[in-house]
């Protein structure tokens, strides 16, 4: 790859089959790729997909991208991520996020609140006990103490990275994490969030590590097909994330979410992304030839983020969308 783009992230979307992902995390092994980065949500389930990825690679970091805090306590992440980052010889990077009230409740049974506070102590926790202290710490929402992991990780630290969308999680990242995964920001906006957010960091004289997923679709055969995929996947975050719903209406899309949203309650998913305009799509996500992928995916790039993670959505078929995404790595 050449110095334009640098470093580049694959997230294999929930679409495709498990076993085309430990194909395709095979073929990125063998590429100049940083990192491949699973989602958790209702689906698989994060760390034995990376554990299992870890045994068929050498090479690649391994990132949660993300696991929710309200799906597991500080302890039982710092133990998965310390196990798999003694399986991959130090591969781990560990992002964490609030994820939505609806998964923190409906699904774990957890009340969603204070989601700021928490992450602050959640990270200070994971932070202590993935690194083999003894652990002692009172808070608010997590009281800890006097224990130790039996297996740290062979390395002191762990990088952790934050999810973040609003303005109050931007700033925790970069106080207590290792670098931040941003989502779903149009192009100006991200290009603002990025100034803000190396001025941040650079004030604490650290490394940081500004990534953000982008929706991608990529097909030769079918430009058409990669356009209306990433549509779907675009239109089915807006109607489920109230964050991104929220943030989105605020920042220029006003009458693309209200349409999307109306139409979804009343009819579900099927067809909310016709209402998923040029101007959003080319904002906000990746799509098209792998010709079309590589300008917009340089365009992004060109805002200043050090780690673009590629969310590929498999368009027709998974092997053929593995190809098209091994061919747009070897293009940029």
């Amino acid at each position: 790859m050449t110095d334009e783009i640098g470093q580049i992230g694959i997230n294999p979307s929930s679409l495709f089959k498990t076993q085309h992902i430990f194909e395709f995390a095979k073929q990125l092994d063998n590429r100049s790729v940083h990192s491949i980065w699973i989602p958790e949500s209702w689906g698989r389930e994060a760390f034995v997909m990376l554990g299992a990825i870890a045994s068929l690679t050498n090479k690649i970091k391994l990132g949660t991208s993300i696991v929710s805090m309200f799906s597991r306590s500080p302890a039982t992440t710092a133990m998965a991520a310390s196990t798999l980052d003694n399986i991959s010889k130090n591969r781990t990077i560990i992002g964490i996020g609030a994820s939505t009230p609806v998964l923190a409740e409906n699904w774990h049974g957890i009340k969603f609140e204070f989601p700021l506070k928490r992450m602050k102590e959640y990270v200070t926790c994971f932070k202590s006990i993935s690194s083999g202290e003894t652990i002692n710490f009172d808070g608010n929402f997590f009281r800890l103490k006097n224990l130790k992991i039996m297996h740290p990780s062979t390395r002191k630290q762990i990088p952790v990275f934050l999810g973040a969308v609003n303005s109050g999680m931007i700033d925790l990242a970069t106080d207590i994490a290792d670098g931040i995964i941003l989502y779903l920001r149009p192009l100006d906006e991200l290009k603002e969030t990025v100034q803000r957010v190396r001025s941040m960091a650079s004030k604490k004289s650290k490394d940081f590590e500004i990534s953000c997923v982008f929706i991608t679709a990529i097909s030769n055969k079918n430009p058409d097909l990669a356009r209306t995929r990433a549509a779907k996947t675009l239109a089915f975050y807006v109607a489920v994330g109230k964050y991104y719903n929220e943030f989105l209406s605020g920042h220029g899309f006003k009458n693309e979410v209200e349409l999307i949203t109306q139409d979804y309650q009343i009819n579900g998913v099927e067809n909310i992304h016709k209402f998923v305009t040029d101007h959003m799509l080319e904002s906000l996500t990746i799509y098209g030839t792998v010709e079309d992928c590589t300008r917009s995916l340089k365009r992004f790039v060109s805002t200043g983020i050090s780690l673009p993670i590629l969310q590929v959505n498999p368009v027709k078929d998974n092997s053929e969308s593995i190809s098209d995404a091994l061919l747009l790595i070897e293009n940029v």
